[in-house]
């Protein structure tokens, strides 16, 4: 389940423009240097057609599906904390549930068809 937890308006070229950032479930995960686990969950930021008084109206609704690690072109990222510039190669996009009944059938396929 994905949650709306702000809204915000953009600028680009061409105008003003809302979004919203939506939120994954929380994941409990490891850390690479301590080895203590910490809770995170990913977000993202999705483009609306809504105003920005209507998407504020959103925040703490729920949609389906899921917010998902995808590859993308190198690009620079400084770390809030420390300043720090790092390079990213991934980003993170929603993913609608029907999308992921879809690849999995797909996945599913493909596995039996290695089986057989």
């Amino acid at each position: 389940m994905i949650k709306v937890i702000s809204a915000n308006l953009r600028e680009s070229p061409k105008g003003q423009f809302v979004t919203l950032e939506i939120m994954g479930a929380i994941e409990l995960v490891q850390s690479q240097n301590t080895g203590r686990f910490y809770a995170t969950a990913k977000r993202c930021f999705i483009s609306s057609t809504f105003s920005l008084e209507i998407a504020k109206g959103l925040i703490g609704q729920q949609l389906s599906g899921t917010i998902d690690r995808m590859a993308c072109e190198p690009y620079q990222y400084t770390l809030p904390e420390g300043g720090q510039v790092i390079t990213l190669s991934h980003t993170y996009s929603y993913v609608p549930a029907v999308k992921k009944l879809v690849e999995a059938k797909e996945n599913f396929r493909e596995e039996l068809q290695e089986i057989v």
